[in-house]
């Protein structure tokens, strides 16, 4: 166990969850209890407007891995671990949620942490495939026999293109901003969603996640295994730039471990695979498979397992009172103004 190193700003306040560890023993991942490198900023108000450009992401392979995902017995190991973390945040939030939103709530893996942390709040699960609505129609039925139909509160699902109420006092997005192309107009929608009071939480995936997988591919001049993932300073800029208010982000690192190659490639094809439009098209031969098992040697540790790098990106913010605007100008003439002080001055 390792205490995170969080910023001299975030330390009063976050002392509940500056040690970081991990929960009994998880098959067949077998992570690592190693937590390093993190750190943390208040994004200050910027000028700037923020590379708001599309990402390069392959949309239709997106929607490809959401299916299969969908498929799954359950969400990523990952997704919920990093909820877990993040649901640890909501100790230093005071506003107690009416209404919830849980973006792409099956993969994010926070339902029953939600409601523990919020039992009383009503929770809307948005998904963004057929597929992935029914999963957490599923997930969050409860039978007529069970003690917990008395007391449990009913979840909304809906799809991802549906207008929402703009009514939620929390919007919560577990792991997924990564995998958006357009993650300013997603935070648009998000701020539209939330009512004066309210405020957004997400995490994702950060630029120092699989580092050592892209510099072996890059060593081997192929492609990038995976897109480009954006700054924790940028995702801050762009929670400004979508009217939310006083946003903080921080960082930790997670290194997980793995037995051997088999099980690395079966995590990662787990975690969505590789949706960079760069990627190779086709199927890859058995000797080019073979020669990426060699070169997996290079990221065995001490004790011979393979390891790798998550940067996971948390972010918070409120969303930013509405601004007053300015009525009509009025436009008066100097001939005017002086008829005006001489009828003041007469009146004296």
């Amino acid at each position: 166990m390792k205490r995170c190193r969080h910023g001299a700003q975030m330390r009063s306040a976050l002392q509940s969850w500056q040690i970081a560890h991990w929960v009994g023993s998880v098959k067949p991942l077998r992570a690592s209890n190693r937590v390093k490198d993190t750190g943390s900023i208040y994004c200050p108000a910027m000028a700037t407007t923020p590379a708001a450009e599309a990402r390069a992401i392959d949309v239709a392979a997106v929607d490809a891995v959401l299916r299969r995902l969908a498929r799954q017995p359950s969400a990523p190991w990952l997704h919920g671990e990093v909820a877990r973390r993040m649901a640890q945040r909501l100790q230093v939030i005071r506003l107690q949620p009416e209404r919830i939103v849980d973006w792409w709530s099956f993969l994010g893996a926070s339902g029953e942490l939600l409601a523990l942390a919020y039992p009383r709040a009503q929770r809307i699960a948005v998904e963004p495939n057929a597929a992935l609505m029914q999963r957490s129609r599923d997930l969050n039925k409860v039978a007529w026999w069970s003690p917990r139909r008395l007391r449990a509160v009913e979840v909304e699902v809906r799809a991802e293109a549906d207008e929402l109420p703009r009514s939620a006092q929390l919007l919560w997005a577990n792991m997924m901003l990564h995998a958006v192309q357009d993650p300013p107009a997603l935070m648009a929608r998000w701020q539209s969603a939330l009512s004066a009071d309210g405020f957004v939480m997400f995490s994702c995936l950060g630029p120092d996640t699989l580092r050592q997988l892209r510099e072996l591919y890059a060593r081997l001049e192929w492609p990038a295994p995976t897109i480009d993932f954006v700054d924790m300073h940028d995702l801050g800029d762009m929670l400004l730039h979508a009217g939310f208010a006083d946003p903080v982000m921080d960082q930790e690192t997670l290194t997980l471990n793995w037995a051997g190659p088999q099980a690395l490639l079966d995590e990662l094809r787990l975690l969505g695979g590789n949706v960079s439009p760069q990627r190779p098209a086709g199927l890859r031969t058995p000797r080019w498979r073979a020669r990426l098992e060699r070169e997996f040697d290079a990221l065995r540790g001490p004790d011979g397992r393979l390891s790798l790098r998550f940067e996971i990106a948390y972010g918070h913010a409120f969303k930013a009172a509405p601004r007053l605007q300015a009525g009509a100008p009025t436009t008066v003439s100097l001939d005017d103004m002086r008829a005006l002080v001489r009828s003041g001055a007469a009146k004296r």
